[in-house]
């Protein structure tokens, strides 16, 4: 189509920012608090972050640990912990089902349940064959839905989006609200009990990585 942008290289951050790092574009316009990163499964302490909104669940980028890779797999954002796994990506994580939340259906409605649906759950060429079902619970006031994809993925993050195709047109959208059994990836007591501390000084260097013992 011959567009005047054709030449540009890709962006890998907030396009629309230029040059601007998108930590810093992040740290201008919210600023910074210390808070600590802890292992999901141990409760290990391992650094300190400089705010949880830095972060966004299965991000590998950024998280300067040794002995990974570490991703973030769940961030306390009333106490400003972020909970770092190495095992994101492992076989019982896989997942088939998640449900979708902030649902926007461009022709203002759900597609129907005799359309072929076809899913996307993060930037790509990839797409995934679905069906999708009412979700019901007393607790939630909006559209959601659970939707079933065809094929085992170890990377569904909530707070991303799904993309819901039919064809070559897109029907609409939605936000990502979890990806595992129990709602949210699985943090030992211990990191939940640490993640409470009010005074985490207490919780002295951090742990050396390469000493630390698998659950």
């Amino acid at each position: 189509m011959d567009l005047p942008n054709k030449y540009r290289k890709d962006s890998q951050g907030i396009c629309f920012l230029g040059k601007v790092k998108f930590t810093e574009f992040v740290a201008k316009h919210i600023g910074e608090m210390e808070g600590i990163l802890l292992e999901a499964e141990t409760g290990n302490y391992l650094g300190k972050h400089r705010g949880f909104w830095f972060y966004t669940i299965g991000q590998r980028q950024g998280l300067r640990l040794p002995g990974g890779p570490w991703y973030v797999v769940e961030k306390d954002v009333q106490n400003n912990v972020v909970f770092v796994s190495r095992n994101y990506f492992s076989l019982d994580k896989r997942r088939r089902a998640f449900r979708v939340g902030s649902l926007n259906w461009f022709s203002g409605s759900r597609p129907s349940k005799n359309e072929q649906l076809q899913c996307k759950v993060r930037h790509g060429p990839g797409f995934y064959d679905c069906s999708m079902t009412e979700w019901s619970s007393k607790d939630c006031h909006e559209e959601v839905v659970e939707v079933h994809i065809s094929e085992d993925d170890q990377g569904l993050a909530a707070g991303q989006f799904a993309a819901f195709y039919c064809n070559d047109i897109c029907l609409g959208s939605g936000v990502i609200l979890d990806s595992w059994d129990d709602k949210s990836f699985p943090i030992c007591t211990e990191a939940l009990e640490i993640a409470k501390m009010e005074d985490k000084s207490k919780l002295g260097k951090a742990v050396k990585i390469k000493n630390l013992e698998r659950c």
